[in-house]
């Protein structure tokens, strides 16, 4: 959610903010924002749920995922990279297929820990409003 329309309980950060024609996503994992628990351990699963908030955060800035233009992800398990790479690819076939061939310039880190145990993926986007 972007700020103001964040839940009462959840940390006051900005899930979004646009600064001209830059959108910058904070760090969005496998949490159901409706809940806020993370109800699979399945890796593929938190990976989509992760991105379908970037989706969320890019439209509630008049874009698309189609607007990425950067992305840093950090997973937890580095056995996870060649899901990961396969989730995103198919993620971006049904909800950006511009960046299919034309992929955002990307940063993969593993870490020790994300902000929960229970974490495996965060993604971070930084996005344009238009391309134009």
């Amino acid at each position: 959610m972007a700020y103001p329309h964040v839940a009462p309980e959840a940390p006051k950060f900005s899930r979004s903010v646009v600064v001209g024609n830059l959108i910058f996503v904070s760090g969005c994992q496998g949490m159901n924002p409706e809940t806020l628990k993370t109800e699979t351990g399945v890796f593929e699963e938190q990976m989509v749920i992760a991105l379908d908030k970037v989706r969320m955060a890019m439209e509630e800035a008049g874009s698309s995922m189609n607007n990425i233009v950067k992305t840093l992800m950090l997973l937890k398990n580095l056995e996870d990279y060649p899901r990961r790479r396969k989730t995103e690819l198919e993620y971006y076939q049904e909800y950006a297929p511009f960046l299919v061939d034309s992929p955002p310039a990307s940063t993969f880190m593993q870490v020790a820990s994300l902000a929960r145990p229970e974490f495996l993926v965060e993604i971070d986007v930084i996005g344009v409003v238009s391309r134009e």
